[in-house]
């Protein structure tokens, strides 16, 4: 599933392509439904979006949030295997192309979503996170940062293990499952250790670890591991430099142990036995 470095390549390719300013003057979709079987409210997207122009684009979390100069913007979740592509009008649609904003500089901006887990919605702009999808998330730990002794108070009495723990979005916004792992190795922290037992200072470490791993994967175009690409259809080049995720029987790169592999709720976790004790 994209991470928030993901969406953010995304975000950023989207202002380098110039999609601010181009005025959207019809919306289109494929009629299937989306996540959890919800229909794409087509007729809410058109009033939203059409004859009106862009006038930026955000994000939070994992959401990525395209303004329009009224009262509404388009709000969009990649899912699992979703992309937000802008492509010349004229090139036919893709298999799984689901919602399509045409622009008026004869370009598309098309959501396309094979396993169609993503998301379409709309959100009242300044208001955003009265959305129930917004609502409940943590701090973004790239556009708003991490607030000092957040992580630390937010773990105190929890059970659960500290990668779940960073895993929740309720926490923090953003962070999944292949950055988890990147932070706890450079945090020097074990996936096993319950989040209630973490001191002031090994919250402190998780915390600018996170800053850290987001922001040299964002550098990087994020992590293609299958299907992610930008919006102009390139992967991104994170994936070669992985500290730990995917390198289970290579050798550490801190310390030379060999790097494990284990499987919690059906999610694969890599560490470093050695390093990683606290």
């Amino acid at each position: 599933m994209p991470e928030l470095p993901e969406v953010e390549s995304v975000r950023r390719d989207l202002v380098r392509r110039r999609l601010k300013g181009a005025r959207v003057v019809r919306v289109r979709t494929s009629g299937k439904p989306l996540r959890m079987n919800t229909p794409v409210p087509t007729a809410v997207l058109g009033k939203a979006a059409r004859g009106r122009r862009i006038t930026g684009v955000s994000r939070l979390g994992k959401y990525l949030l395209v303004e329009i100069d009224g009262p509404l913007s388009v709000m969009v979740h990649l899912g699992m295997t979703g992309n937000l592509l802008i492509v010349p009008r004229h090139r036919p649609w893709a298999p799984h192309t689901h919602v399509v904003f045409e622009l008026d500089d004869g370009r598309d901006l098309r959501f396309v979503d094979p396993r169609r887990f993503g998301m379409v919605d709309t959100v009242t702009r300044g208001r955003e996170r009265e959305h129930a999808a917004l609502a409940e998330l943590g701090p973004d730990p790239i556009a708003e940062g991490i607030p000092d002794g957040h992580l630390w108070e937010r773990a105190r009495g929890k059970s659960a293990k500290v990668k779940t723990f960073i895993l929740d979005q309720r926490v923090v916004a953003g962070v999944g499952n292949i950055y988890a792992s990147e932070v706890l190795w450079l945090a020097r922290i074990s996936p096993r250790r319950k989040a209630g037992k973490l001191g002031a200072e090994d919250a402190r470490a998780v915390a600018v670890a996170i800053d850290e791993v987001l922001r040299f994967a964002i550098d990087n175009g994020g992590t293609t591991l299958r299907d992610f690409v930008d919006a102009g259809g390139e992967p991104g080049s994170n994936g070669e430099f992985l500290l730990v995720y995917g390198r289970d029987g290579t050798p550490c790169l801190r310390c030379r142990t060999t790097i494990r592999r284990q499987v919690d709720q059906g999610r694969a976790t890599y560490f470093c036995p050695t390093c990683q004790k606290r």
